[in-house]
């Protein structure tokens, strides 16, 4: 008999109960694009083990799907996980401003709790969302693997790093060498985090910051994480201190390469397009974000795929997006690139779909992850297609990019696991959350606007 999905139902330190899905609509994103009507989709052990019109195996949890649309997990290559603290907070203001006056105050007075707090409230949102991995970058990581591994989200955890007011050199050892070392080695082989390295920017951070930066994450094999050519401002302020642009500083410093992700590049040259390509980085693009700041420059998306380029999808935080939905942002990466450029052809619905989802994995080099095949990892996002703005249905990828919402999924699952299902959080207390974001927003915030 199949079990229930009740609040407080996972426990993520127990292996996975078989899953099957059964009468979806299966939108694979394999090589091939396929897209399987009626499918079922049987899970276990956190592995897709079989895809097929009608699966015989019996599992412990089984989920009626007809009528929804079954896709891989969406994969947030780039966020800041307990920001949404700062949601409506100094909204309508350039980046710098933005940052000096309201963001970095506040984000001083950020303590365990109310960062716990933060954290709680950007996994929920995520889960609601369908997004099933992200890549962080922020503060107190080790506080927010624990978080993420209680709400059983696959999260690589970028450990922050800024230099700006500092001028120490024993900082960057200290930081570096000590507790993230420990961080990395405590976690090392964890089944749903990764430790990464996230020196902020080339303009916040020293040259000593990004080589150590490179030189940790070479040695653990992990991610950097890192904004880059964000805004003009930014790409004048690095040049005018260093002699180089953003791309060229991480070059000449070890810190472009593979492991490495690079949020935004808004402001890259076709010289740089190519430099990125050749050097393997990965490049995260944040639309939503960007157009709220108004940063200007748009990431060249065609010329990164003509270069060969990995190219994924990001929310940025949800203080300057105000939320964290990849359905937002799948389309408005695509209403973007077909404006700036005047062509409705170019980023059309299969290839932004691809950002979120193969681009994604491939940014995090995770190839078990972004499509829906058996032996692959089992994270899956289940959308809800009998909702008005989602028929008739002519083109299921087009329906995901330009009509779904977040609202519409009712299933997201990581590593089998049944982390929100038909209005159901199996692992986080959802009026809990709230009102402890709440109070903390409030201690966070309002002393800085009073100040």
């Amino acid at each position: 008999m199949a079990t229930d999905i009740t609040p407080g139902s996972v426990d993520t330190n127990r292996p996975p109960a078989s899953l099957l899905v059964r009468g979806a609509h299966v939108v694979t994103q394999d090589e091939r694009r396929s897209i399987l009507k009626t499918h079922d989709v049987y899970c276990e052990d956190g592995r897709i083990v079989e895809v097929a019109p009608d699966v015989a195996t019996e599992a412990d949890i089984v989920v009626e799907a007809a009528g929804r649309v079954l896709l891989p997990g969406l994969v947030n290559a780039h966020t800041h996980l307990a920001m949404g603290l700062f949601r409506g907070y100094g909204d309508d203001m350039l980046l710098e401003p933005w940052l000096q006056e309201r963001i970095w105050p506040a984000e001083a007075r950020l303590t365990e709790e109310t960062m716990r707090a933060g954290a709680d409230l950007g996994l929920l949102e995520m889960i609601r969302s369908g997004t099933t991995s992200f890549l962080d970058m922020y503060f107190m990581e080790p506080l927010l693997a624990e978080a993420t591994a209680a709400a059983g989200m696959r999260g690589w955890m970028g450990w922050g790093l800024v230099d700006v007011g500092s001028t120490a050199e024993g900082d960057v050892h200290e930081r570096l060498k000590g507790p993230f070392q420990a961080f990395a080695e405590d976690w090392a082989d964890h089944d749903l985090i990764t430790p990464s390295v996230a020196p902020h920017a080339t303009y916040t951070c020293n040259p000593e910051t990004l080589e150590k930066s490179a030189e940790l994450a070479a040695h653990y094999d992990i991610p950097l994480h890192i904004h880059c050519a964000e805004t003009r401002q930014e790409v004048y302020d690095v040049e005018a201190k260093t002699g180089r642009r953003p791309v060229a500083q991480l070059a000449a410093t070890g810190a472009l390469g593979e492991r490495t992700v690079l949020a935004h590049c808004g402001w890259i040259t076709k010289q740089e397009v190519q430099d990125i390509a050749r050097a393997g980085a990965k490049v995260a693009h944040n639309p939503t974000s960007n157009l709220k700041l108004a940063t200007g420059g748009v990431t060249p998306l065609p010329e990164l795929f003509a270069a060969g380029a990995t190219v994924a999808l990001g929310t940025d935080g949800p203080a300057s997006n105000n939320a964290c939905s990849l359905f937002e942002a799948m389309k408005l990466a695509a209403l973007v690139q077909k404006q700036q450029r005047w062509d409705p052809t170019i980023l059309p619905a299969g290839e932004a779909l691809d950002l979120a989802t193969r681009g994604g994995a491939a940014a995090l080099r995770r190839p078990d992850l972004g499509t829906l095949e058996e032996g692959k990892t089992a994270d899956l996002t289940l959308v809800d297609f009998r909702r008005p703005h989602l028929v008739p249905c002519h083109d299921v990828v087009s329906n995901i990019v330009y009509a779904a919402q977040m609202a519409d999924v009712t299933h997201t699952i990581v590593a089998g696991r049944v982390l929100y299902g038909d209005g159901v959080f199996t692992t986080l207390d959802v009026p809990s959350v709230l009102s402890r974001a709440e109070e903390a927003a409030r201690q966070v915030c309002q002393p800085v606007v009073e100040a």
